[in-house]
């Protein structure tokens, strides 16, 4: 009921995304996708990748408001086509008015001749990465440029999706959603964003909004996004240290939804558990998902394990904010962990994509020596599709005779 459909590739033009069933009446402004989206875009970690890329959004459609000027003040688009220039303006902020919005990306910071050493059937195959399997899926026609749509690129439209759910969630519920790197390779966060939480929740009840902006301010200041400081500087020196080797490291984030919405999901196959594993563990270089105590449950019994329930509600939350695939109301736990980066200077064994054996060795390319220094917007982002979508189903489920009236109250049937 709410979905986010992107197009593009690394290389190419542009990202594309639609934006489907946005209900109308939500004030939105492209600045707050905007802020999201620089969280996510290359060149704003030094510990990521060193491709620098403005990823200005341009809303096109599904807003409107009667003053046109306010409307239409955002970034604009030129086409040109020989003598032939045509320029127009997106939308700056509006009312959503339940129609599909669109957005558009450019993608302007290209070093496509970076990828000509896996150009063709003989192109090199990079150990961990997809040219292998997307060359034979596609026979051939594939973009190997960046990766084509395998790249961390195609999430703009993870972003630009999730930032409306989450502010349709903030407005409705205060619902509030967070991460911080847990993990670089072998160092542990000390501070943990769960252990945070559980320290501001009431039991049973919600955490205060100034407690959550002192989190968001203590994040963004981060020399990566974590709550500990000083594994932030370690974590730092040691993506650095790895970066210098010509290697790359893994990652592992929490992400939190904050005052989540009881009651949203269903169980078995419409499970919010099922669909946030899928989202979650299906981002590119995702290895593993945990909810809640996650594996460290299996060590325990029930009676260690299961939460206390009183009238004020859970007093714990060792299940995560999930019970059956339904929301519980407590903040909505999951940590994800990160491959280390496919694409490394080090030399491999490898093949070309006619099978024949190399000894691999990267030209050329700009590429993240730890993807999970940027991969938590985009957890954000997937885990606000997805709790969105629930609501929305779980409304539907609610249906109102009055809701359905044109002129005056429908009757009821006797």
């Amino acid at each position: 009921m709410f979905a986010v459909a992107g197009a593009g590739e690394s290389h190419g033009p542009a990202v594309t995304t639609l934006v489907l069933g946005c209900p109308p009446g939500l004030y939105l402004r492209t600045s707050a996708i905007q802020h999201y989206l620089d969280r996510r875009r290359p060149g704003s970690n030094r510990h990521g990748t060193p491709r620098h890329e403005d990823d200005t959004v341009v809303l096109l459609s599904g807003l409107y408001q009667e003053d046109h000027a306010a409307l239409t003040a955002g970034a604009s688009i030129t086409v040109e086509a020989g003598q032939e220039r045509s320029v127009s303006a997106g939308y700056a902020e509006g009312y959503t008015t339940g129609e599909p919005i669109a957005a558009l990306v450019l993608s302007t910071a290209k070093k496509s001749a970076d990828y000509a050493q896996f150009v063709g059937s003989t192109g090199a195959v990079r150990p961990g990465h997809t040219d292998l399997v997307k060359y034979q899926k596609s026979q051939g026609f594939v973009d190997p440029r960046g990766g084509g749509r395998s790249s961390y690129r195609s999430t703009i439209s993870d972003v630009i999706g999730g930032s409306v759910a989450r502010l349709y969630l903030a407005e409705l519920f205060g619902t509030v959603i967070l991460s911080s790197i847990c993990q670089v390779g072998e160092l542990r966060a000390r501070q943990r964003l769960a252990d945070r939480l559980a320290d501001l929740t009431p039991a049973g009840g919600k955490i205060e909004a100034a407690a959550l902006a002192d989190l968001e301010s203590t994040l963004a200041a981060a020399e990566i996004h974590t709550l500990d400081a000083e594994f932030a500087r370690a974590a730092g020196e040691l993506i650095k240290r790895t970066r210098i080797e010509g290697d790359s490291i893994g990652a592992a984030v929490e992400v939190v939804a904050v005052n989540p919405p009881a009651l949203a999901g269903d169980p078995l196959y419409q499970s919010l558990k099922m669909r946030l594993m899928g989202a979650l563990g299906g981002l590119h270089a995702a290895q593993g998902v945990e909810i809640g105590a996650g594996f460290a449950a299996v060590e325990r019994r029930g009676s260690e394990n299961n939460d206390p329930i009183r009238t004020s509600g859970y007093q714990s939350n060792r299940h995560g904010g999930l019970l059956g695939g339904i929301s519980t109301g407590m903040p909505i736990e999951v940590r994800v962990g990160f491959k280390p980066t496919a694409t490394i200077v080090k030399p491999q064994l490898s093949v070309r994509k006619d099978l024949t054996e190399i000894d691999f060795q990267l030209a050329k390319g700009r590429h993240d020596p730890c993807v999970g220094v940027r991969a938590g917007v985009t957890l954000e982002s997937r885990l606000a599709i997805e709790l969105m979508n629930a609501v929305l189903m779980h409304a539907a489920s609610q249906v109102n005779p009055a809701h359905f009236a044109l002129f005056g109250q429908p009757e009821r049937p006797a």
